[in-house]
């Protein structure tokens, strides 16, 4: 793990720098860094700012430190002097730079003062209410462990608000999101405190409201998400599981998709939600019979042009193929055809053509027919053009591995065809990659190419021979 140092730790070697070697500001702040670098101390949390720093290396009062010491004093303290709107726009101005501007505020009380000021301004002032919002917003951006349980709490007090204007709500849904990515425990507990009931109260009274439908779906998404590494597992299925079958959020996401075909942002955001929702059989099944699968197709369809759209689309599209009568739909709806049609005009993006193959590997894991119908449309080029374009990718090596694998794993009749447009030298290639070994080996072994596969146990006591079979 990289090293850490303080701000004032930083700002002693830059004011040494100036007094003992007679550096100018800018001279000493760049030796400083080298010197941390070269040490190995991370330096994403430091404020390097010339403008802070006096000739003679003194630190002047970071504007920052000011303006929050303004806002907690009793408003009542000094009227005259007292103007919140311009230390409020500090403090966001400052957030919105770098996350060390805002790792600094937060060190410098920032989240106390704002929530203070925030439960001042809500019935007070509405606008310097909104303003503060939007201040902690940048304020808490990346930074979730700032908040406590009494934030949390109010936060979700303001959520529950049906009083809240547009503006309000959106703000409040995007402050709540910024604290559940990347945390866990804060997820936890706003959960608890009904959010997948507020989020999918909000989005169905507002779907009118583009802004407030996308934020609302990011937000839900971010509930979905494992990606804290502090906990050994997180609760994503479940907030999944719970968003779908207590908010009936299948049904209102895609009826809301149906208000928003000539607004591709929006169903991008609704496309890329679903696709994290549809964690279980049934749930797949169900965005088919609600008439999901036809409005998905005719998007894809109609925005084909449009990578935003191809990448959720072919999220989802991965996803919904995790159920067997649904894959079955999807191909029956040329569904296969889209996926390579998309790939092909967009193969120049690396994403798209990861999650293409993924779609791929899914649509025809099992089922031989749908192998016939890939073959049939070239979609054996289309995979190996990816591999070709994208050689140090590693996702879309391992993805186009894998449905190339599932392509022939039951249908060995394709491997020449395959064989042919030179799949094992690519492929042979991916094995270089890391991450991609274990699918490399099972697509050249399913093609009936040498491969040396091995056992790195015999079951010989004492011993841990390798053998090649």
């Amino acid at each position: 793990m990289a090293k850490q140092i303080s701000q004032e730790t930083f700002d002693d070697v830059v004011k040494e720098n100036i007094e003992d070697f007679e550096m100018t500001v800018e001279e000493a702040i760049a030796e400083a860094v080298q010197q941390f670098e070269t040490q190995g101390v991370n330096l994403t949390m430091i404020i390097r700012d010339a403008s802070l720093y006096s000739a003679d290396g003194q630190k002047s009062v970071h504007p920052v430190v000011e303006a929050l010491n303004s806002l907690s004093l009793d408003e009542k303290q000094g009227a005259e002097e007292f103007d919140p709107n311009k230390h409020l726009d500090i403090v966001r101005q400052e957030c919105d730079i770098d996350l060390s501007r805002r790792c600094f505020a937060g060190k410098n009380n920032a989240y106390p003062v704002l929530l203070k000021t925030l439960k001042n301004f809500r019935t007070s002032n509405k606008e310097m209410f909104v303003k503060t919002l939007e201040t902690m917003c940048s304020l808490c951006n990346g930074q979730p462990d700032l908040l406590d349980e009494d934030g949390a709490e109010y936060f979700m007090d303001i959520m529950k608000d049906e009083s809240n204007d547009e503006t309000v709500i959106a703000l409040i849904v995007k402050l709540v999101r910024l604290n559940c990515i990347k945390h866990e425990n804060n997820r936890k507990m706003f959960v608890k405190n009904d959010l997948i009931k507020e989020l999918v109260r909000i989005l169905t009274s507002n779907r009118k409201s583009p802004t407030i439908v996308k934020e609302v779906s990011y937000g839900l998404r971010c509930l979905t998400l494992d990606d804290d590494l502090r906990v050994p597992f997180g609760s994503a299925h479940e907030n999944a599981k719970q968003i779908v079958t207590e908010g009936d959020a299948l049904r209102s996401m895609l009826e809301i998709c149906s208000d928003y075909t000539s607004d591709i942002s929006v169903q991008r955001e609704l496309f890329s939600t679903l696709s994290t929702l549809v964690v279980r059989d049934e749930f797949c099944q169900e965005v088919k019979d609600l008439g999901g699968l036809d409005l998905v197709l005719n998007s894809f369809q109609t925005n084909i042009s449009q990578k935003g759209i191809v990448k959720q689309v072919l999220g989802l599209l991965k996803a919904l193929a995790g159920n067997d009568e649904v894959k079955i739909a999807i191909v029956k709806s040329e569904g296969l055809q889209l996926i390579l049609a998309g790939m092909t005009q967009h193969q120049g993006n690396a994403h798209i053509a990861a999650v293409g193959c993924q779609a791929l590997a899914a649509l025809v894991l099992r089922q031989p027919a749908h192998c016939a119908i890939v073959m049939q449309n070239n979609g054996h080029h289309v995979i190996l053009q990816t591999m070709k374009v994208h050689p140090n990718d590693e996702n879309v090596q391992k993805q186009a591995c894998m449905a190339i694998r599932n392509i022939v794993a039951r249908t060995r009749d394709h491997c020449t065809a395959i064989l042919e447009m030179g799949a094992e030298e690519l492929i042979n290639r991916a094995r270089n990659l890391k991450s991609c070994e274990d699918e490399a080996k099972a697509a050249l072994r399913d093609l009936d190419c040498q491969v040396d596969l091995k056992i790195r146990w015999t079951g010989e006591k004492g011993s841990l021979a390798q053998e090649a079979y």
